[in-house]
């Protein structure tokens, strides 16, 4: 799905991070900060792919009740559109693995995504924003408390198609092998009808999944590790200096942190 410019709006009580940021860029000339907002924007909007969900957290988005996407990543991507001085455009996408096929196809020009090798070999990512941790949701009658439980013959683990958790989950299951569906709503579905066992997702974005499928549980432990960063399509060096300048300047100026707050995220901490 694609929102036209002006579908983001941040919380006002949001400072953006664009006059930290402009003034981390007081020594490079006029020509040198155009020359970033073109290899950034070529088209002279900020084309940016956000993933979206039944619920937003700090790495999906929802939508606004007029059908905006609203959540961290959203407000993150307005900021940097703001201190660009551009419109912005989103697309939405049903998971991070096409979010990623889109920046290597050159169709959006920003994203956020966890972390993998996998996905450094084909972009760019500038700094991290959140720590996260790759476990399992269980259902009720599974009766799986741990995450080593749920690496058991027979038991049905469901992943979102393209995801760094898949390929995590994929590496250290051993005795069964997640299967692949295209979003977190699909996930749900299936869960709710008895059709799985076990979900895989990040530890944040699993706790508003928990009362959609009654007597579900996330376990404890977790089998990946990773950062959720700002990833731009391979071979933009100045884009991917201004995307580090910008993330920086709003990890340090505290706009970041509120954003966390602002969406409800006060007990999450911000990424060093």
């Amino acid at each position: 799905m694609h929102c036209g410019s002006g579908g983001i709006e941040s919380p006002s009580r949001i400072l953006p991070a664009a006059a930290a940021l402009l003034a981390s860029m007081t020594l490079s000339s006029p020509a040198q900060e155009a020359a970033a907002k073109t290899a950034l924007a070529p088209t002279g909007t900020l084309r940016v792919g956000l993933i979206e969900a039944p619920s937003a957290g700090l790495i999906f988005v929802g939508r606004s009740e007029v059908g905006a996407p609203e959540g961290v990543t959203a407000d993150l991507s307005a900021d940097l559109a703001h201190g660009l001085g551009l419109p912005i455009a989103v697309t939405l996408f049903p998971n991070s693995g096409a979010a990623a096929a889109a920046l290597q196809a050159g169709t959006i020009d920003v994203s956020f995504m966890p972390v993998d090798a996998t996905r450094r070999q084909v972009l760019d990512f500038g700094p991290g924003y959140y720590d996260l941790e790759s476990t399992y949701l269980a259902s009720g009658a599974s009766g799986i408390t741990d995450v080593a439980q749920v690496d058991r013959p027979g038991i049905r683990v469901l992943a979102i198609d393209g995801t760094t958790t898949l390929r995590a989950a994929a590496r250290t299951l051993k005795r069964t092998q997640p299967v692949a569906v295209p979003s977190v709503a699909e996930a749900v579905d299936r869960m709710r009808a008895g059709e799985a066992e076990a979900f895989a997702l990040s530890r944040d974005t699993l706790r508003p999944v928990v009362p959609q499928v009654p007597g579900s549980r996330i376990v404890s432990g977790g089998f990946q590790q990773t950062q959720v960063a700002v990833a731009i399509p391979k071979h933009r060096p100045a884009a991917l200096a201004y995307v580090t300048a910008w993330l920086e300047a709003a990890k340090r100026t505290g706009t970041v942190r509120r954003i966390f707050d602002a969406r409800g995220f006060g007990s999450d901490a911000v990424a060093p």
